[in-house]
Formats: structure tokens, sequence, C-alpha cells
């Protein structure tokens, strides 16, 4: 069996060894934190969240892979998709693993939440359809399914929209963390349907940055209107200013903006790369 951080033959690839130890991080460090008994009284629950949260980012990172990897003409990112794709996947059951002992694993108990909680249902719906990504993330399974194996891994989006709203109602009154993953969802579902002409500008990027903060304002907007008897004009008026810090909304658009000021910036660095003569590294961009 080969080794995740090496390639097919047998060569050590530092870029998949340095994102497999990353992906430990989070739950050794939490680990720690329950160890030390820095969790508060509820350390259980406190580890719930933090892996279900984990999942919801890793499954973001996935989806941006394939688009940094061509803003940034960088295609060697494309190797270590699918292991961050499993990485959000072992998360999630964790999560799921986390809240059954949280319930003195009584299984029939568990099946009877997720079954009349909605947030549960969805949650759960979206671990399924991580496990199916995930067994059929396999060289064999590729081969095997052929063109329907990249449609079955389209289901990505959708399930990430599940997490994202699993996320959203399981956190109740202050959801601006879930708000702010919202608004990097919205950035990438933006870019993916462009045109390639239109993927190539820099004005393009810093449209999507506008775009995206006013998108995450309307995501909260609606959220606080819909979920809650917050009054969503109060929550709205809270974006035109930073007296109090910066809203979700803000720190989408400082995201946003901060990947259109780095695509000229390796652009140029490649092109200087290019001038005295160094190769830039790679692999072919397939999708």
């Amino acid at each position: 069996m080969r080794m995740p951080w090496r390639d097919r033959h047998g060569r050590l690839l530092p870029i998949k060894a340095v994102v497999l130890a990353l992906a430990f991080v989070p739950g050794l460090v939490n680990a720690f934190w329950w160890w030390a008994g820095d969790l508060g009284g509820r350390p259980l629950t406190e580890m719930i969240h933090a892996t279900g949260l984990w999942s919801v980012r890793f499954m973001l990172i996935s989806l941006a892979i394939t688009p940094f990897a061509r803003m940034f003409d960088w295609s060697r990112l494309l190797l270590v998709r699918r292991m961050v794709g499993l990485t959000a996947m072992a998360y999630a059951i964790l999560h799921l693993a986390l809240y059954i002992a949280d319930q003195k694993f009584k299984l029939l108990f568990v099946a009877s939440e997720i079954v009349l909680r909605f947030y549960l249902t969805i949650g759960f719906a979206a671990l399924l359809g991580l496990l199916a990504l995930g067994v059929t993330s396999t060289d064999s399974a590729v081969r095997r399914l052929g063109r329907r194996w990249k449609q079955l891994h389209r289901l990505a989006y959708p399930i990430a929209v599940l997490g994202i709203l699993h996320y959203f109602i399981q956190t109740k009154a202050n959801v601006s963390e879930p708000v702010f993953v919202a608004g990097l969802y919205v950035w990438l579902m933006l870019w993916r349907p462009l045109p390639e002409a239109w993927k190539r500008p820099i004005a393009t990027y810093a449209a999507l940055s506008i775009v995206t903060g006013l998108a995450t304002v309307g995501l909260e907007f609606a959220w606080y209107g819909i979920a809650t008897s917050i009054d969503p004009w109060r929550v709205l008026l809270a974006n035109q200013s930073i007296d109090f810090g910066l809203r979700p909304a803000h720190w989408a658009f400082v995201v946003a903006a901060a990947v259109a000021m780095l695509v000229p910036l390796r652009r140029l660095t490649i092109r200087r790369r290019s001038a005295s003569g160094g190769a830039t590294p790679g692999i072919p961009l397939r999708r």
C-alpha cells in the first residue's frame, strides 16, 4: 500500500507530508486542551463542537484547492485535494462518535434524535455524503466510475451547504463564524461558474471581493430575520461600523481582497522566474 505522503513511484512529496501533518494539528491541540482542563466544565461538548467546526473548515479548503491551483498557477495543490477531503470526512466521523459518547452510547436514542431534530438530520446527511465521497476517492474507484465519478464528486458543494446549515442551527444566536464561513463559500460559488476568460483579469477578483462582502451581509441579515428574534436591521447597521471590531462580512471581504491582491503578485513572481530561465513547478491541470 502506498503511503499518503509518497507518489506512485514511492518518492516523498513534501507538500503531501506537510498537509498530512497539519491535518492532525486541530485534533491534537483540542485533545491537549481537554487533557489540560482548558475546555471548561463540559469538555466533551466543546470537543464535539470543535471537530464539527474543523470538518466544515476542511470541506471549504478542499473546495478551494482547484480555484487556488488555477488562480495562482500552482497546480501541485491538486495533489492534496483528496487528502484534505478525507480529513474533512475523518473529523465529521469523530464529531458523530463524540456525540454518541456524550449520549452514553445509547445508539437508539442517538438515532431517534437524528430523525427528530432537523439540524442533526442535515448534519448526518452531510456525513453520509462525505462517506460516499471518501470511499469513492481511491484510484480504483475513479477508474471504475469513469465519468460518473466527477458527477458524484460534484455533490461536495451541496454537502458543504448541509454542513454549513448544520453549523448555523447548532450555533443558535451568535452565528458570526458560520456567517463568515458561508461568505467564503459564496466566494467559491461565485468563482466557479465564471467564463474562463473572466477568470484571468485582476478586476474580476476585486469585484468578487465586493460582491462576497455584500452577499455575506445579506446572509447574516436573512438568518437573523428568519431564524431568530433579533432585529436584523440592527445587525445590518452594525456592518456600517468597525468600532466594535470587524463583522463577518468585513472578514469575508478581507479574505477575498487578500486573494485579489495575491493573484497579481503570484503572476509577477512567475513572470520573473520565467524571464530568468527558472522552471515553474507544477503538474498539468485536469479540471
